[in-house]
């Protein structure tokens, strides 16, 4: 894993288990938040529970009867070795159907670079308050 590469706790305190009736899509936020990247890390922490990586198509069914990857030990590590969508989903029967489900998305990895060395590399164009303003003009007139 190299150096520059984060670990992320999946739910932060609250793990990898049923969310709450009225808050399904908990993972799903919760992931929104993060910057993944390559290489990063996430730890899913459970009880009796398990967790699979699993298509987009299985992932809209609940279907976990072919996952990528499967673990049940209760503190799984998972690397995200590549840009794009990773879907989640619980391997105990109901959990992913009652919002115990995820999708990470991975940045790829140029555009991470090229946002944080162009904040800090001098530029010869417009700021980008100037851009919004000069391409909003001519979106509304």
């Amino acid at each position: 894993m190299p150096a520059s590469s984060l670990e992320f706790q999946v739910g932060d305190t609250t793990g990898w288990s049923v969310p709450p009736a009225n808050v399904t899509n908990f993972y799903n936020n919760w992931a929104s938040n993060m910057r993944f990247k390559i290489g990063d890390t996430i730890r899913f922490k459970y009880k009796k529970d398990s967790v699979m990586e699993v298509t987009e198509k299985e992932y809209k069914k609940c279907n976990s009867t072919h996952p990528h990857f499967f673990s049940n030990t209760g503190n799984t590590m998972f690397t995200l070795e590549h840009s794009g969508y990773f879907y989640f989903v619980s391997g105990a029967a109901g959990h992913c159907e009652r919002g115990q489900r995820m999708i990470v998305r991975v940045l790829v990895q140029d555009v991470i670079n090229e946002a944080t060395s162009a904040a800090s590399a001098p530029t010869l164009s417009l700021p980008l308050f100037a851009l919004f303003s000069f391409s909003s003009f001519f979106l509304f007139h």
